[in-house]
């Protein structure tokens, strides 16, 4: 199947895109990567009439630390930049660990996270990994830029918070207080599949107690999941085997599954559990092999 007809518009700024995207009246969409856009748009699942390219907007394409810890990736930072980047591992490890494990290599080669972010898609890796760090998008429309927790950007089922005249230009998670740890696991039934569950741990660590914790759930409701409480109850432990009990248990609760063709609800809240467990231990041992 074909798309239908639309407008192509390439803008060199992102002023000139934001224009674009008043003009259209809520009928446009921004093409970064177009790795999930474009297929929806072959299938007519999206008919934009017009299409705005930002590829050839200089200066989006960054991935870098500030100089107190804050982490910035820009709205045209591909999947396998954050796969190859020499600095990721150390800096964000919940990031790295998910980055080889995006959808495919081709995939990974031109989509984006901010897309990911953006296209809200509740089997999508990156949004439980950002809500796992605390993490936001800067937007920018015509009365400047907003700074949207991703918690909060994504509204349900591929859609968003974001305005009709807003672009996503940049993703932060913000510095931790202490020692940056985490993981990420996916349960697919093959590689580039869509996750059948995914959990995303991330942990501040004092020596070897945890002052803060994100727990991030993929594919285990209509969006994704913030098990705060989760989370929360890890806050103070050395995550030890209790500890990761509790906080697999009420992770596990958190999720929203449903029973399909991948598995039972009962079966994809246990792989939560697990997973939980799974990461929590890695860390620990991590913790413990450093010291």
């Amino acid at each position: 199947m074909y798309p239908s007809r639309f407008r192509y518009e390439a803008p060199s700024t992102v002023a000139e895109a934001i224009a674009l995207l008043a003009d259209a009246d809520g009928e446009a969409k921004i093409l970064a990567g177009g790795q999930s856009l474009i297929p929806m748009m072959k299938l007519r699942f999206a008919a934009p009439a017009m299409l705005i390219d930002i590829n050839g907007i200089a200066g989006l394409d960054y991935h870098h630390p500030d100089a107190d810890g804050t982490y910035r990736i820009g709205a045209l930072c591909r999947h396998a930049d954050l796969e190859k980047s020499a600095t990721l591992a150390d800096a964000q490890p919940t990031m790295a660990a998910a980055a080889p494990i995006v959808a495919d290599p081709l995939v990974r080669t031109r989509g984006t996270l901010v897309g990911s972010l953006c296209h809200a898609d509740p089997q999508g890796d990156w949004a439980s990994v950002m809500v796992s760090l605390g993490g936001s998008i800067v937007a920018q429309g015509p009365n400047g830029r907003r700074s949207i927790a991703v918690n909060d950007l994504i509204d349900g089922p591929f859609q968003t918070v974001l305005a009709d005249d807003e672009i996503a230009v940049e993703a932060v998670v913000p510095a931790a207080i202490g020692t940056r740890a985490g993981g990420y696991l996916k349960l697919e039934r093959r590689v580039g599949d869509f996750a059948t569950v995914g959990v995303a741990v991330s942990a501040e660590m004092s020596g070897a107690t945890v002052s803060r914790a994100g727990i991030g759930l993929t594919g285990v409701g209509p969006a994704t999941i913030n098990a705060a409480e989760a989370a929360g109850s890890l806050v103070g432990t050395s995550l030890d085997a209790d500890a990761l009990d509790t906080a697999a248990q009420l992770a596990a609760e958190a999720a929203q599954p449903r029973s399909d063709h991948r598995g039972s609800a009962d079966y994809k809240r246990h792989v939560v559990a697990t997973f939980v467990r799974r990461i929590g231990a890695q860390i620990q041992r991590s913790g413990q092999e450093a010291a």
